[in-house]
């Protein structure tokens, strides 16, 4: 082959190489704005819910892959149009990806000042010396988001059996910490609009806690429709009494017990703790549980991927119309009229499924 051929042939193959890197940023744009509009965007079906709810939890990952794309578009964009319309999309994902990061430190003063307003200035030093040294540097590190938060050594039992009504076996895993001793009692109910879920979900958060000098019971509870509504909160006192009868058992000091549930879970834990005759807890974390479920039926969300007016009538047997007392027993908010337990309330601004 003679040098002028050879020349040829490199010039060509760095052509193609650098269209491909184009092309290649072009599509990573794309594919970056189309991730990253789900920060702000409500899913409008079941099936887009995952990314509404996942685009905000990765949004470092976002950040990274719209920067790239950028980068790679920087290479040709005085001289092509591919590379112009990739550093729109990339800077479009870029934006959109950098918002939950931009609102993370007005959200930290937000709780800061609530937790301050509940408790007094000076709550955090009533708290032992050697809790605190277990905790965060602060809620949220991004490098976490790409290294993880390293597992650490708990104690963990799983199928322990609490309850079998209806011959349906009710099961709760428990983390316990590394050494011996007595610790508050955090029992978690896991969400999934009353008809799915088990005790496993969220299993990196239990055993986080248990590192911490938490026991952490998940505990599971029957699912609509075949079993309907007061089949699980029946559930959740089930296990409640299982724990403080068995308190010696786990290490559990019985007079510190804590729910903390998310979604239909942070439901459930609302109304174990409110209703009447319930089960004495110290606290109640709810994490976009719902309150008055005939007002989630009568207003509910637009778009609304879950059908939240279906979810019900699944799980109370009917409408408010039909079975209005079965939406007013079910309804932690019907209780709110007498002292209840310190409850912390945590809803997501854009949730436009469950709203405060």
């Amino acid at each position: 082959m003679s040098p002028c051929a050879a020349i040829v042939m490199s010039q060509a193959r760095r052509k193609f190489l650098f269209n491909a890197c184009l092309v290649f940023a072009l599509l990573l744009g794309i594919l970056g704005l189309f991730l990253s509009a789900w920060t702000v965007l409500p899913a409008p079906t079941f099936a887009l819910l995952a990314l509404s709810i996942g685009a905000p939890e990765v949004s470092p990952w976002l950040v990274l892959l719209n920067l790239t794309a950028i980068v790679l578009a920087l290479v040709g964009l005085r001289v092509s149009l591919v590379a112009r319309w990739a550093l729109a999309f990339g800077v479009s994902g870029l934006l959109l990806s950098s918002l939950p990061l931009l609102q993370l430190p007005a959200t930290e003063a937000r709780l800061d000042a609530q937790m301050e307003s509940a408790l007094g200035r000076d709550y955090q030093s009533e708290i032992a010396a050697t809790t605190q040294a277990g905790w965060r540097s602060a809620p949220f590190v991004p490098a976490d988001s790409f290294r993880g938060i390293a597992a650490e050594s708990v104690r963990f039992r799983s199928g322990i059996e609490f309850a079998a009504p209806a011959n349906s076996p009710l099961r709760l895993d428990v983390y316990q910490p590394p050494r011996v001793g007595k610790y508050p009692a955090l029992v978690v109910l896991y969400g999934g609009s009353w008809q799915q879920g088990n005790p496993s979900l969220n299993a990196d958060f239990s055993r986080y806690l248990a590192a911490r000098g938490w026991v952490v019971f998940a505990i599971d509870y029957r699912h609509a429709p075949t079993y309907r509504f007061p089949a699980q909160i029946v559930d959740v006192r089930s296990a409640l009494t299982f724990i403080r009868r068995e308190a010696g058992r786990f290490e559990v000091d019985p007079d510190c017990l804590v729910l903390l549930g998310r979604s239909a879970g942070a439901h459930l834990a609302l109304l174990a703790a409110y209703e009447n005759g319930a089960v004495p807890v110290r606290a109640v974390v709810s994490y976009y549980g719902p309150i008055f479920l005939a007002d989630g039926y009568r207003d509910p969300p637009s778009p609304d991927p879950l059908d939240v007016r279906k979810v019900l009538e699944t799980f109370l047997g009917g409408t408010p119309d039909t079975v209005p007392e079965q939406y007013r027993l079910a309804s932690p908010g019907s209780y709110v009229d007498r002292p209840q337990p310190p409850t912390l309330l945590v809803y997501g601004g854009r949730d436009n499924i469950v709203e405060l």
